[in-house]
Order: C-alpha cells, then structure tokens, then sequence
C-alpha cells in the first residue's frame, strides 16, 4: 500500500484516541488523559504523639495490679504485674456486655428465667420481658448479676460462657477465663491488668455500650412499663473526676477491690486498670492525678 495510505491511518487513529467524541466505540479504547496523568494519591501516614513519662516518680497504689495504657498510641506508661492473675470479679461483665452485643440486638425482648443470684442485682423479676438493651444497662450502669445472667440463660448458658472465652482470646487475653458472667468467684475464672485493659479498649470501642458506662444513673422499664428499675452506677468517681468516661467496677471479698477506668486528658484517651486493691477509687484517682503531673508526649512530624 501506499505510504500516504498508512500517514492517514496512523493521524486517524490517534485522533480517535484523543478525540474519541461522543461515539461509544471510539470512548471504549480511548487514551484516558485524566487517568493517565492524575497523580496519585500519597497513603496518609497517622503517627500519634507518643507518651512518656516525665520523672522517675512512681505513683504509690495499693491496688496488686495495675495497668496505665494511652489508647491512640497503644503506649503503657505504668505497670505493676501487669500480667498476673487476678480475680476479676464484675469487671468481667466487660465481656459479657461485649458478647451479648454481639449475640443480641438492642430490642430483643429477653424473658428472664433463673436469677436467684448473690450479689449486687437490679431486682429482676421471673418470668420478666425485658429487652436487651435494658439488660445491658442493668450489666454495665448497676452491675446486675442477674442482669449478667439473665442475657446468658437467655441465649444458652453454656454457650454463652464459650463465647465469652472465644471473645477473650480474639482479644489476646491470653490470661483470662471465664466460668460464670457476673464475676463470681470461682477459682479458674481468672483474668489480668494487661487482658482487662484489651477487654476495655474493644468496648469503648463500641459506641453502643461506651453510652452505657458513662451514664451516671437512669431508670428503665419491662417492655410492658409495668415493672421500673433504678440503676445507679456504682463507680463513685463518675462525675466527680473531670475526663472520667466510666467503664467497670468490680468486687469479691477473694477478688479485693477493681477498676477499670476510661480517662481522657487534653485530647489524650487513657485505660486505667487497678486489681486487688484496698481502695479502687483513690487508687484511681493517685493515677489520674500521677497522669495529668507526669505524663507528657513527644509529637514525630514524618
């Protein structure tokens, strides 16, 4: 063929790629200038400020256990046999608050069967229809055991129980079991600072349940609003410490006294855990003071 014939077809099919028009076929294998030439996007790289510790002093606690862990950075600034067994008594209703949530939703209407249970109770009634999102508050705000018990029987008790061990070992707490969901003493359930700290940080995780352990006091209902129950959150120290978002008490003669705390301090979100101690509160409260005097951060521009 003729040289102009290939000029012509080569300048045609350019054009086309160019210049495909509104024509289908030519847009089909057209060269696409603004994919070709867009520049891309550069991964945006988050690097929190890390924490550290300003001085050589040491907060004093009596609690056996403890455990200070800055959340944005996942940085410990203070621990004290951070991976020790305790009894957790009530702090375990952390996971049983993170299974029911995964089990229920908010409005199944849950019939209360088999809680003749010791302890702290909301006064759960036999036979009682109540929905899950109550139950929730009665395990979290009030620290119902048979609150804790009634969303177990409900599902399967032993099957509730699995799940929770299931639960506590997708979170890493390679030192906790579960025999019961309220927290009594048993001589295998058993769970540490560190696992506690994993155990809190996933509920605060969940906005559902983060609502519950920050309420101070609410009164709920069964789903016919003939039987009312007043919850009062047993943690003394929500509303009284400025950044204390609540989460879970916890006490058994065997277990001494527990806490697990949400802290946040200028744009700071902190877990503090304290275990077997004599006075969880003003253990608690040493640590938030030691934090707001002692912890500052270094920020790392990339």
């Amino acid at each position: 063929m003729p040289f102009r014939f290939y000029f012509f077809f080569i300048i045609t099919t350019f054009f086309f790629l160019f210049s495909p028009g509104q024509n289908p076929y030519f847009q089909t294998i057209a060269f696409n200038r603004e994919l070709f030439f867009q520049k891309q996007a550069t991964p945006s790289i988050t690097i929190h400020p890390i924490p550290y510790v300003n001085s050589d002093v040491s907060p004093l606690v009596s609690a056996q256990g403890a455990y200070i862990v800055d959340l944005n950075s996942y940085t410990p600034v203070f621990k004290k046999n951070p991976d020790k067994h305790f009894f957790p008594a009530s702090t375990t209703k952390i996971i049983t608050a993170l299974v029911a949530a995964d089990v229920y939703q908010p409005d199944d209407v849950i019939t209360v069967s088999n809680v003749s249970v010791e302890g702290q109770k909301m006064d759960l009634i036999e036979g009682e229809q109540i929905t899950a999102e109550n139950l929730l508050y009665g395990t979290l705000v009030h620290s119902g055991n048979d609150a804790a018990y009634a969303l177990a029987n409900f599902y399967g008790y032993d099957a509730f129980i699995e799940l929770m061990n299931i639960k506590a070992q997708k979170l890493g707490m390679k030192n906790s079991y579960f025999t019961n969901p309220a927290g009594l003493d048993n001589y295998k359930q058993k769970s540490s600072p560190f696992d506690l700290a994993l155990a809190g940080r996933a509920l605060i995780e969940n906005p559902f349940l983060r609502k519950m352990v920050g309420t101070k006091e609410i009164i709920i209902s069964d789903t016919e609003y003939s039987i009312f129950h007043k919850l009062t959150n047993v943690n003394k120290l929500l509303g009284e410490i400025q950044g204390l978002g609540g989460l879970k008490t916890g006490y058994t003669e065997n277990a001494g006294e527990n806490l697990v705390s949400f802290y946040r301090h200028e744009d700071h979100d902190y877990l503090i855990v304290v275990m077997n101690s004599e006075d969880r509160f003003a253990d608690t409260t040493m640590l938030v003071n030691w934090i707001k005097d002692q912890v500052k951060y270094l920020s790392i521009d990339v």
